[in-house]
């Protein structure tokens, strides 16, 4: 939650870039309302709202919902630090700030609460319509046919494939199946999707399995 549009827009679009689903809200109760509805897995808020002091928000918040919070203001003063994360903030971060900063604070937080991306059951197999992935012995079939993965192709399919139905976003690809930080421009998930699709006998403009989300990322579900 910023009320300057300036700043908002800037860290949507950083954040977005980062692989990050990003809602925004000018207002305290337009943020409020956005956090009991969407059910975020963390909320970035300014102090300085104008329908609301941001620890009058955090109160209200706190009354309906625990999910974590990052304070991103201009106020550094320890009181208002003191007073933050009193009222229920699980994190402080003074203005300004680079985008690389909140993307590593947002991901601390979310290690601390548990809330990113679950870790599938390495002994159990998975069916997806006509996909059967076994990573206990790593073969694979579509309709009964084995399939030829190379084994990052084989672990990127598994990784969907126990989240299936679910928008799966670039970065939590690259930091759970690569073991890398997401960069922006790193087309590696893009490349492997591409050769899975052919594999699957599908393109992305007329998928089966692997559905592209636009600005989100990748969801595979049974046809």
């Amino acid at each position: 939650m910023e009320d300057d549009s300036t700043i908002r827009t800037g860290v949507v679009r950083a954040l977005t870039e980062r692989g990050h689903t990003v809602v925004s809200a000018a207002t305290a109760m337009e943020g409020l309302k956005q956090a009991v509805s969407e059910k975020p897995d963390v909320l970035l808020l300014d102090l300085g709202l104008p329908d609301a002091d941001g620890r009058e928000m955090l109160r209200m918040l706190r009354a309906v919902s625990q999910v974590p919070v990052i304070v991103v203001t201009a106020r550094r003063a320890e009181r208002e630090i003191v007073q933050a994360l009193d009222a229920g903030a699980d994190d402080y971060v003074v203005k300004p700030y680079g985008a690389d900063q909140i993307d590593a604070r947002i991901r601390a937080v979310l290690r601390r609460f548990g809330t990113g991306a679950p870790v599938p059951d390495r002994d159990a197999a998975v069916s997806v319509g006509g996909l059967r992935i076994d990573p206990r012995t790593r073969q694979s079939t579509l309709d009964g046919v084995p399939l030829d993965l190379t084994p990052r192709e084989f672990d990127l399919l598994y990784f969907l494939a126990v989240r299936q139905g679910e928008v799966v976003s670039k970065r939590d690809l690259l930091a759970e199946v690569w073991q890398l930080p997401y960069r922006g421009a790193d087309k590696t998930v893009d490349v492997h999707l591409s050769w899975l699709r052919r594999k699957l006998g599908e393109t992305a403009q007329e998928p089966r399995y692997l559905h592209t989300v636009r600005r989100v990322g990748v969801r595979l579900a049974a046809p």
